[in-house]
């Protein structure tokens, strides 16, 4: 178990993209991790495909000291995330501490909000290109790599080279 005893903080809000929320949580608790659940709110959230999620806190109740890293999945939750000053500043918190940040799919929508993204390489789904782009992001289509200490993920069939990344990117952060 190559993440036991660190806690990684993965966002959720309604018509987040299931497998990229669920295969990420289950994967990261497989390797040991305390999987938090970071939401605008506590009440239950229906994924894009039906899958129910639910914040187990708000992004003003986690304290980004006491994290190891930070997910952004992405669907159209990242589209409502970024309109939340408190998750917002929790992702540029952990970003700006050197800790891992994963992003998949539309999660770069989030990362551009916290000011995050730019002067680095980038991917995620097509329908974000432009954005990224726009915040000074070089595009790259690839799967999945990393970037300074941002873990990229293009889109769902790449989930498991984005999190074969992330968890080894959690793991050498020490």
């Amino acid at each position: 178990m190559r993440l036991r005893g660190k806690r990684v903080a993965v966002l959720v809000a309604g018509g987040f993209e299931d497998l990229e929320y669920w295969v990420t949580v289950m994967r990261l608790r497989e390797e040991g991790a305390e999987v938090v659940s970071v939401g605008p709110d506590l009440e239950p959230v229906s994924g894009k495909h039906g899958l129910e999620g639910r914040a187990d806190v708000t992004a003003g109740e986690v304290d980004a000291d006491g994290l190891a890293g930070l997910v952004i999945p992405g669907g159209w939750a990242p589209d409502k995330l970024r309109r939340y000053e408190e998750i917002t500043t929790l992702v540029r918190m952990v970003h700006e501490a050197g800790k891992p940040v994963g992003i998949i799919c539309h999660g770069g929508l989030v990362g551009i909000s916290a000011g995050i993204v730019g002067g680095g390489r980038a991917t995620g789904s097509l329908g974000i290109k432009d954005d990224l782009v726009n915040a000074g992001a070089e595009w790259a289509d690839e799967a999945a790599f990393r970037d300074g200490n941002i873990v990229w993920g293009r889109v769902v069939p790449d989930i498991p080279d984005f999190c074969r990344e992330l968890v080894a990117a959690l793991e050498e952060a020490g």
